[in-house]
């Protein structure tokens, strides 16, 4: 096990995609997963039958919260009396994932360090399923019918940073990242509050030495988003230690509001740091822009550049205007930016999602919504989608390039 890395949380994951048979409890009763050698590499060989707490997960676009259902499951070795031969299988009982899951669906099997299993279903070529396919590591799974297994969980890719770590939280895994040594100084410059957004973000920004934006934006603005998140979560884990110390004396009204604060609160703030670190890119490379400029009725795109009075000047050219929307996760929210200016055609997006599925991108792009994506993120996408993503440089070129024609 290695800190920071996904063996920190699994001894070894079994990935593939689920057969109709796994799938569909109409066409077998058995309820097991049959991969034999493969699975022997996460729960090694047995005699004897071996029964494992599980939480179920199953994920899908659509929805905001996951379907979860705890349980077990049990391994073993279906031909134990056979003098020569095993063939040993993973039982799992009906579960409210289970009934949801389909053929061609995800399947990811994860051996917890704790000796628990997680088993997570995503509906097959979704967003989501292609994130956790990433967050593992493994290549195409579709016309191959066997498991895909990883057990050292330890290179590069494997290192727990600001994407993975989204998803873990996506799959139920909790990842602890913090730097207690900022702690002291955060309290004595916030005391023992959350401080505003932008004042937290200007913090974060000065704690990263050797971050040039004017060199290069794409890596500035994941180091920042980066370094906020630790910060924050360090600071959020002083404040709620306080604050749960103190206790609810039965009142699960409070608890259960106090639980939604905390989930509304690191939503929206990572929204907010996004546009906080790209106002300061901008502004360091001295892009002319407006902040929440009014458009039509009560739309307000997050940045229009040049700014809100030359987008109502009937006599400045709409080729030269541009409007960004910033959403740290898309869903199907990406289509509240199509209606935030209408004299801008092509729309244009940032978002720190990882590998979106080819068919919301091509939704997009029948709907003129450019993605911007920091260049470290590209390669989440297929190839086909990142020829056709923009990286943040791009995009400040694009505007540069159209603040300055005559």
């Amino acid at each position: 096990m290695k800190a920071g890395y996904l063996s920190e949380f699994f001894t070894g994951v079994a990935i593939k995609a689920l057969s109709a048979v796994e799938a569909d409890a109409a066409r077998s009763n058995q309820h097991e997963y049959n991969g034999d050698a493969e699975l022997k590499r996460v729960f090694g060989r047995t005699k004897t039958k071996l029964v494992f707490p599980a939480r179920f997960i199953y994920l899908n676009d659509a929805d905001d919260e996951p379907v979860v259902d705890d349980g077990f499951v049990t391994w073993y070795d279906a031909r134990e009396n056979h003098p020569t031969r095993s063939e040993h299988r993973l039982y799992f009982p009906t579960t409210a994932v289970s009934l949801c899951a389909a053929e061609g669906d995800l399947l990811v099997i994860g051996r917890r360090q704790d000796n628990s299993v997680l088993v997570i279903i995503a509906q097959g070529q979704s967003t989501i399923a292609n994130q956790v396919q990433w967050l593992f590591n493994v290549g195409p799974l579709y016309g191959h019918h066997g498991f895909s297994v990883r057990e050292e969980l330890e290179t590069e890719q494997d290192r727990v940073q600001f994407a993975s770590r989204f998803i873990l939280e996506q799959i139920g895994v909790v990842v602890e990242a913090t730097e207690e040594t900022y702690l002291e100084t955060m309290l004595q410059k916030f005391g023992e509050a959350f401080p505003k957004t932008r004042d937290f973000s200007t913090y974060a920004r000065s704690t990263v030495q050797d971050i040039d934006p004017r060199a290069d934006p794409d890596a500035a603005l994941m180091a920042w988003m980066e370094r906020e998140e630790i910060l924050f979560r360090t600071l959020e884990k002083h404040l709620l230690a306080e604050r749960l110390s103190a206790g609810f004396k039965n009142n699960i009204d409070g608890f259960l509001e106090f639980s939604l604060s905390v989930q509304n609160r690191r939503k929206s703030r990572v929204g907010l740091a996004l546009e906080n670190h790209m106002e300061t890119i901008f502004a360091d490379l001295q892009i002319q822009y407006e902040r929440s400029a009014s458009t039509e009725g009560k739309a307000k795109p997050d940045f229009l550049f040049p700014d809100g009075r030359q987008y109502h000047n009937p006599q400045f050219d709409p080729m030269r205007l541009t409007m960004l929307g910033v959403k740290s996760t898309c869903k199907d929210r990406w289509r509240q930016v199509l209606a935030e200016a209408e004299r801008i055609q092509r729309k244009h997006l940032l978002t720190l999602e990882t590998a979106i599925s080819t068919h919301q991108t091509a939704q997009m792009e029948e709907k003129f919504l450019q993605l911007v994506v920091p260049h470290a993120l590209h390669s989440t996408y297929s190839p086909d989608q990142a020829k056709w993503l923009l990286d943040v440089a791009s995009f400040i070129e694009l505007v540069r390039t159209r603040q300055n024609l005559q």
